[in-house]
């Protein structure tokens, strides 16, 4: 017993749309349809998916459980019609973009549309746990992180690996200092961007490893704020040296006795990878020359 496609994707509308009304007016049908759909679809298996509350609509946990499936067969749906417009030749079409901060990101999107000039891209900047969630919860299509995912749902692959340093500004102690040791860190204000940073995890977990105590003293959610925090000398900051921009104020320091790298991937999810505008995208980034 098969769902009926259009029954689903009036489903989905609800869902997405959070009501009847919304959802008819998105997919250019009357509520009244939306409406016996769904319901049928109910009767069909026994189940309860949504639950009417005024106007808006609350889901249930199998409508939920149904949803998250709902979005991934939508989204594949919408590939496929850019795919058979474009005749496989990628004229059509809008490719979002995750990533974990804007430096590689932006070289890649260059690379990418110098190839597809006519593809549009979006994108949505966030810690690499955000990042990560985005292409989970089909947000977004492609990802750029700082870290290996051990998720099996997701497919990576390497792109590059950076060495993570610390900066100061122009009055402190360590101005003009090379390295340091990583045991100097002990009790340091530092200035750190928020837990789900990688740069920060990296960081933390070679202390730990060290046995050194950290002393966190404000966690910034962007790398902008970090950057003031330290400027205006109210601590140090950790990132990873390529994200490190020239300042006259501001100096890197690197720490000679740990190795903190942190290894940035393209990422997407596993039964996207063959997706066209994913593979010519990760193509596009890592063998330009093809």
């Amino acid at each position: 017993m098969a769902i009926v496609f259009t029954h689903l994707r009036s489903f989905h509308a609800v869902a997405e749309n959070r009501g009847f009304t919304a959802a008819a007016n998105a997919l250019h049908i009357s509520q009244p349809t939306v409406t016996t759909q769904v319901k049928e679809l109910e009767d069909r298996y026994g189940v309860e998916l949504l639950v009417r509350r005024g106007r808006r609509v609350e889901l249930t946990e199998t409508g939920a459980a149904l949803f998250d499936i709902s979005r991934r067969i939508m989204s594949l749906q919408d590939e496929a019609e850019e795919l058979l417009l474009s005749s496989g030749r990628l004229t059509t079409g809008q490719l979002r973009l995750a990533a974990v901060g804007p430096f590689h990101a932006t070289e890649m999107v260059a690379r990418f549309l110098a190839k597809y000039p006519s593809i549009k891209v979006s994108m949505l900047l966030g810690n690499s746990d955000q990042t990560l969630q985005r292409i989970l919860d089909l947000e977004s299509d492609v990802a750029i992180l700082a870290h290996v995912v051990d998720d099996p749902r997701i497919y990576s692959v390497p792109f590059s690996t950076h060495e993570v340093v610390v900066f100061v500004n122009a009055d402190h102690p360590w101005h003009g200092r090379e390295s340091i040791k990583i045991a100097e860190l002990a009790d340091q204000p530092l200035i750190l961007r928020e837990t789900g940073s990688t740069t920060r995890r990296a960081f933390e977990l070679a202390a730990e490893k060290a046995g050194v105590l950290t002393k966190p003293l404000l966690e910034i959610g962007s790398r902008e704020g970090v950057w003031k925090a330290v400027e205006r000398g109210l601590g140090i900051g950790v990132v990873a040296d390529f994200e490190f921009v020239a300042h006259p104020r501001l100096e890197t320091i690197r720490i000679e006795d740990a190795m903190i790298r942190t290894e940035y991937r393209l990422a997407c999810l596993q039964e996207r990878q063959y997706s066209p505008k994913i593979e010519a995208f990760m193509t596009s980034v890592l063998h330009p020359g093809t």
